[in-house]
């Protein structure tokens, strides 16, 4: 009779035995997480073929005021649709006509993937696209820096 509860002992502490062990190693298992994005180097994310196109959601309305050398700014709202589709709406702020001046047309993008051209626009009429904003680019297609380079934004509505 004391042999019958040595073994059902044994056979419950071989049991709790294997039930922690399994325990134990799911837990380490679980503790390592394999992030693919670590293993790539500096030169492989610059050219994974990720750019403002075909990685973020830029369709929708951008809306802004940039500066005017004769009047309070220029407000400008700006509408990226499917098919490579704008509206743009400009109103010169502080004018005696504040008429919204309308057009419309298609967009295309640089070889990049970062910036927009309006076609069918007078210059400038680019555009670099970011996260929820598009930048208001230069007549030469550069980046406006200096004290006012942050007036030169139009957040995505």
């Amino acid at each position: 009779m004391i042999f019958k509860h040595v073994n059902a002992l044994f056979f419950l502490l071989s049991l709790l035995t294997i039930c922690f062990s399994g325990c134990k190693n799911n837990a380490k298992q679980d503790d390592l997480i394999v992030d693919d994005a670590m293993f790539e180097t500096e030169e492989s994310v610059a050219n994974d073929g990720h750019n403002s196109s075909n990685s973020l959601d830029f369709f929708g309305t951008y809306k802004g005021i940039i500066p005017c050398a004769d009047c309070e700014g220029i407000e400008i709202v700006v509408e990226l649709g499917t098919g490579n589709s704008y509206s743009k709406k400009s109103t010169y702020l502080g004018k005696e006509n504040q008429n919204v001046i309308e057009s419309s047309g298609t967009f295309t993008w640089n070889e990049a993937g970062n910036t927009i051209t309006l076609t069918g626009e007078a210059i400038p009429n680019q555009y670099f696209v970011g996260e929820n904003i598009l930048f208001h680019l230069d007549v030469e297609g550069n980046r406006i820096t200096g004290d006012l380079a942050e007036k030169y934004q139009l957040i995505k509505q």
